[in-house]
């Protein structure tokens, strides 16, 4: 009923910027918090940033100030802009979303991650 596609990975030299977007589709009543978190090889999960639907943003602290995230509503699509990237920002990006969905005449609301993008930073 809900899915959730990421796109805008890729291979980056170190200092580049990347712009991931991830787009939420199905029969979406209401979209809650947004957010990117990150696995790195070897690894846990961690937080990126993630944004409220009336835009509060919280970030990791070692992200501030060269990620922005942000969304789009009427899209129902979060970004996450990327700048001066390192290589130790190399990983697998994941959007996640909290989301209220119609199926019927009932609602439900669940907690749904995209399939994942890589982002590679060159040295």
């Amino acid at each position: 009923q809900v899915q959730l596609v990421e796109s805008g990975g890729g291979l980056v030299q170190a200092g580049g910027s990347l712009r991931l977007s991830c787009a939420a589709s199905g029969s979406i009543v209401r979209i809650n918090t947004m957010g990117w978190y990150r696995q790195a090889p070897g690894k846990q999960r961690e937080l990126v940033a993630t944004i409220t639907n009336s835009g509060s943003t919280n970030y990791a602290d070692s992200r501030q100030g060269r990620f922005t995230i942000s969304r789009d509503n009427a899209k129902n699509t979060v970004y996450l802009q990327m700048n001066s990237l390192k290589p130790e920002d190399t990983a697998v990006y994941s959007c996640n979303a909290v989301i209220t969905y119609r199926r019927g005449t009932n609602y439900y609301t669940g907690d749904y991650w995209g399939q994942g993008t890589q982002v590679t930073v060159s040295s």
